[in-house]
């Protein structure tokens, strides 16, 4: 009979709200992703990778901001700053002099260069054929119709046009480079950008890949607002990960907005169902996964006035500041993830800063329809058993007007061993 046993991995997880900036070439990630530490697996998400106006929130589908942040998460987790890697990202002098990027890249086929093989062949369904057929006859299990096969979200071969020279330079030089790191899953929702990374080694035992999203923007319909979903079985575990951007507002009463957000998420986020057979898991709703993580932009701000914050943040009370602070007392209350934890925050407030300083914006803009509360809007939180967490601290990039948040875990997932 088959035995089960446990392993840990090592998961790291980040969000970050870019504020619309598209990045440049002085960006090095490495530090924010702890790449020295070397996890098992990376959980990368972002919000307002592109600016969130009418053209991009109705119209235009800008793919080049993901593809950046795609090479420099790649360039970080694969360290290829020695060797050829670093090609890669010197291909096209049309962003300027020593530019990392490429004009206007194809995001399906630069994501494909930064899978291994084993990701391009990774099972939509691990379960064994030969078994299911003699327990449940032909039917028992069956595979992703094509239009569920595109887990990246990206346009078709065909959609995309012709693959340009500088494409295929970035295929053919990822493809030669030493990957320890591979690009499992990624998908863009407007401005929301969900990315998972894992040790190479792993890929192999992730099957029943499956994408959502869900859209809580204007007028409850678009995707300036909502969320991305990741569901997956690694070994026999079955993880969920989701990155949103919730409504925003400081007014009283707009959390209740973002209560909303949450709750629709949560009743509307479906995977497609994959095996018919009992005995395998594979859940089709976020809260029946064995292991979930959230994380984004919630936008929930703290309870009091702009001063009383302002006097709070110069004593570093960060424990009245956190009486306050909308999440906790919603979660509190019960109104709002409940059964969900967080790790105890011992950093500063994550948002409003000025651009490219270590200001809050109401220090250096004294106009008050501009001003904002400094708040923890960017947090990261976790349901099920078998997660231990180990970190939960900030970034100090000053490259928004966020800065980026990151935990990492050691999460048990269960190994089914031949007796």
């Amino acid at each position: 009979m088959p035995t089960q046993q446990v392993q840990s991995l090592r998961v790291f997880v980040a969000t970050w709200n870019v504020g619309g900036k598209s990045p440049h070439a002085g960006i090095a990630l490495d530090g924010l992703l702890h790449a020295r530490d070397e996890f098992d697996v990376y959980v990368l998400g972002f919000q307002e990778i592109v600016p969130l106006n009418a053209g991009n929130v109705l119209v235009i589908e800008d793919n080049e901001p993901a593809a950046k942040w795609l090479a420099l998460i790649n360039q970080a987790l694969n360290n290829p700053s020695n060797g050829t890697g670093s090609k890669i990202l010197k291909l096209n002098p049309s962003f300027g002099a020593g530019s990392m990027f490429f004009a206007k890249p194809s995001l399906k086929r630069i994501s494909e260069s930064f899978r291994t093989e084993c990701r391009r062949k990774l099972k939509m369904c691990n379960c064994s054929v030969a078994e299911l057929e003699r327990k449940y006859g032909r039917e028992s299990c069956f595979r992703c119709p094509e239009s569920m096969v595109n887990l990246s979200g990206f346009p078709s071969d065909e959609e995309e046009g012709e693959e340009d020279d500088d494409e295929r330079g970035v295929a053919s030089l990822a493809r030669n480079q030493t990957m320890k790191y591979s690009l499992v899953a990624s998908k863009r929702m407007v401005g929301i950008f969900l990315t998972v990374w894992m040790r190479k080694e792993l890929v192999p035992h992730v099957s029943h890949l499956r994408i959502s999203s869900v859209t809580r923007g204007i007028m409850g319909c678009l995707g300036n607002k909502g969320c991305i979903a990741v569901s997956m079985l690694m070994y026999k575990t079955s993880f969920c990960f989701i990155c949103t951007h919730l409504a925003s507002g400081e007014r009283e009463g707009d959390e209740r907005r973002r209560n909303s957000d949450v709750i629709e998420i949560l009743r509307n986020t479906a995977f497609p169902r994959i095996c018919r057979t009992p005995f395998t898991r594979v859940p089709d709703r976020i809260t029946k996964h064995d292991r979930i993580i959230w994380l984004g932009d919630l936008n929930y701000r703290i309870a009091l006035s702009y001063y009383e914050t302002r006097n709070l943040l110069e004593k570093n009370a960060w424990d009245a500041l956190l009486d306050k602070d909308q999440l906790k007392i919603e979660r509190e209350a019960g109104r709002v993830f409940k059964g969900w934890q967080e790790g105890k925050i011992y950093f500063a407030p994550t948002y409003k800063y000025s651009y490219n300083s270590d200001s809050y914006a109401g220090e250096t803009n004294k106009e008050k329809n501009k001003r904002r509360t400094p708040a923890w809007c960017d947090r990261i939180l976790w349901r099920g058993n078998g997660i231990q967490q180990l970190s939960y601290s900030r970034g100090e990039s000053r490259f928004s007007d966020h800065r980026p948040v990151t935990a990492s875990f050691l999460v048990d997932v269960k190994i089914c061993c031949e007796g």
